[in-house]
C-alpha cells in the first residue's frame, strides 16, 4: 500500500535533545551530569511526567526518593528546564517537503506539559503539521501499544499506510506488530534519507 502519513517523533526527531549541555549550564562536573541525567531523564519516573497522571512535585520527590545523595542538584535543575529540548532549524523544511508529496504529516511524542512550559519555542514548528498525540493530553506513552491506537483511531488511519519515525528503537516495536512503516532515527539527515526511499516506492 502506498503511504499516504507520515508520523514523527518530535524529541531526538524535530528537536533536539539539549540534555548533557543543560546540565553543564548549571557548571556541574561531567560525572554529576551523568549522574543526575541517570537520576531523572534516564529514570522510570521521567516517563511518568509524559503520561501526567501523577504531580510533577510527586514526580520529583521520587527522583529524589531513589537518588537522595542528589536532592539539592535534581530539586535545582527541575524548577526550570529549559534548553533540555532545543528547536530543530530543519524541522519546519523537512515537514514542507513531506507534505510537498501530497502525505499528511502527524505528530506522536512522548511529551510533558512542563518541557511545553519551559521550553517555548521547541514547537514552532506546530502550525505546519496536520495534528498528532501528545502523551501528556491522552496519559498514555511510548513504548506502550495503546498510544499507536489512539493514534490510529483519532486520524482513521491505516498502519501499512503509515510510517513512523522515532529515535528510540524501543518505540518502534509496537508499531511495526501494528503494521506501521518504520525509521528509527540515528540522526534527523539519515532518517531524512531514508524516508525519501519509503516515499519512492
Amino acid at each position: 500500500m502506498k503511504i499516504d502519513t507520515v508520523i514523527f517523533d518530535i524529541g531526538g526527531v524535530l528537536s533536539v535533545l539539549g540534555r548533557m549541555k543543560f546540565f553543564r549550564s548549571f557548571g556541574y562536573s561531567e560525572e554529576m551530569c551523568r549522574e543526575i541525567m541517570q537520576a531523572t531523564v534516564l529514570s522510570r519516573w521521567w516517563r511518568e511526567l509524559d503520561r501526567a497522571v501523577m504531580p510533577v512535585p510527586e514526580i520529583i520527590d521520587h527522583f529524589v526518593a531513589e537518588n537522595p545523595a542528589l536532592e539539592k542538584e535534581i530539586r535545582h535543575i527541575m524548577e526550570d528546564i529549559r534548553g533540555i529540548v532545543v528547536p530543530s532549524e530543519d524541522a519546519v523544511r523537512w515537514i514542507r517537503k513531506v507534505k510537498s508529496t501530497g502525505r499528511r504529516v502527524l505528530y506522536l511524542s512522548n511529551w510533558s506539559q512542563k518541557v511545553t512550559d519551559d521550553c517555548p519555542g521547541v514547537l514552532y514548528f506546530m502550525p505546519e503539521m496536520d495534528g498528532g498525540v501528545f502523551s501528556y493530553e491522552c496519559h498514555l506513552i511510548k513504548p506502550e501499544e495503546p498510544i499507536y491506537r489512539e493514534i490510529l483511531d483519532r486520524y482513521d488511519l491505516v498502519p501499512e499506510k503509515c510510517v513512523f519515525i522515532d529515535d528510540t528503537e524501543a518505540n518502534l516495536e509496537a508499531p511495526r506488530r501494528l503494521g506501521f512503516h518504520t525509521i528509527h532515527c540515528v540522526s534527523p539527515e539519515q532518517a531524512e534519507r531514508d524516508l525519501d526511499v519509503l516515499l519512492a516506492e
